[in-house]
């Protein structure tokens, strides 16, 4: 059995009121900004969307050269100064049905995908004339469009699977834990959920950022790691309440097992998110708003596990006692 001594870096019982305090800090902006978002954008979106949900067209050009991501930076630049907004590059691979298709050896194939280009739009010229600048002989290789009933039907799609993941994890938690430790993780992972959608409806009405099927992708990765995070905090919970239950107070107890897993919790999100500041750095510009949710999730997560849902669990016992006692008064 672990030493559960008394000395602890972290009081999460004793000062809990200020845990309860920085929450608040953590969550109002965000959900100040979408409420805003949601009365002032034309579908009432609490975050601003991107042409994966809105719809939009997909322009693929053949290039005899090979391109790197440094040559998708300057391209953007120059399709933002024409007037194409956010528009989203990406190098694909060429396999020989492509080099078939076309009139030159091509090396490489930039695909530009905008909002939806309909027939009267001259926005497919200015692409073109970009590309053109940018390279000799680009060639037009296929034109795609994704009306925005499609994109509506995708972000359905999205909310279902997010949807049904998280009804997955309450079962599982109702299953594994008693009532008040699987309200907590629940509470838990919404409090964390809330907190990225809200740092991106303000960067959406800051930075004109906007979300796309990656975003989903990260919410969803971040619901797991925030579960995984918490159910290894409250297992401790539980195996030292079966054995110093009647030495100590819940609350004591609650900071012993925190206390006890935190340098688990720092080390494995810190090595985590290493990774994801290199890919931020160092990545693709077309993943970076992936990686920058994946690097808010996990670090908000490591917060709500060690804090939040630990503060929550004290609070419950806290208020079934109160009601132990006045029964007992009666």
């Amino acid at each position: 059995m672990l030493n559960i001594g008394r000395k602890h870096l972290v009081h999460v019982v004793k000062y809990r009121w200020l845990w309860m305090a920085l929450t608040a800090l953590l969550l109002i902006p965000g959900i100040a900004a979408m409420i805003y978002s949601s009365a002032t954008y034309e579908n009432h979106a609490p975050l601003k969307v991107g042409i994966d949900y809105t719809g939009g067209t997909i322009l693929q050009y053949g290039i005899e050269e090979k391109v790197t991501n440094k040559d998708l930076t300057v391209i953007r630049e120059g399709l933002e100064k024409q007037g194409i907004e956010n528009p989203y590059l990406q190098i694909l691979n060429v396999n020989n049905d492509q080099q078939k298709n076309t009139k030159s050896e091509i090396q490489s194939i930039i695909s530009v995908r905008t909002k939806f280009i309909d027939k009267d739009s001259t926005d497919g010229d200015k692409i073109t004339s970009v590309m053109t600048e940018q390279y000799k002989n680009p060639e037009l290789m296929s034109v795609s469009s994704v009306g925005p009933t499609m994109g509506k039907e995708l972000f359905k799609n999205s909310l279902i699977a997010m949807t049904l993941a998280f009804l997955g994890i309450v079962a599982y938690l109702s299953f594994r834990f008693r009532f008040d430790y699987a309200l907590a993780a629940i509470l838990g992972v919404l409090h964390d959920v809330v907190f990225v959608v809200g740092m991106f409806s303000i960067l959406g009405l800051v930075y004109n950022v906007q979300i796309d099927g990656l975003f989903i992708t990260a919410i969803l990765t971040v619901i797991g790691f925030s579960v995984h995070d918490t159910i290894v905090v409250f297992d401790r919970i539980r195996e030292n309440l079966r054995y110093y239950s009647k030495k100590m107070s819940f609350g004591e107890i609650v900071d012993a097992s925190v206390n006890q897993t935190l340098t688990r919790s720092i080390n494995t999100s810190l090595t985590t998110l290493i990774t994801l500041l290199a890919l931020y750095f160092w990545g693709g510009v077309t993943t970076r708003d992936f990686v920058l949710a994946m690097i808010l999730g996990i670090a908000i997560g490591t917060y709500s596990s060690i804090f939040f849902c630990s503060m929550l669990v004290d609070f419950w016992n806290d208020k079934q006692n109160d009601k132990r006692k006045e029964a007992l008064s009666v």
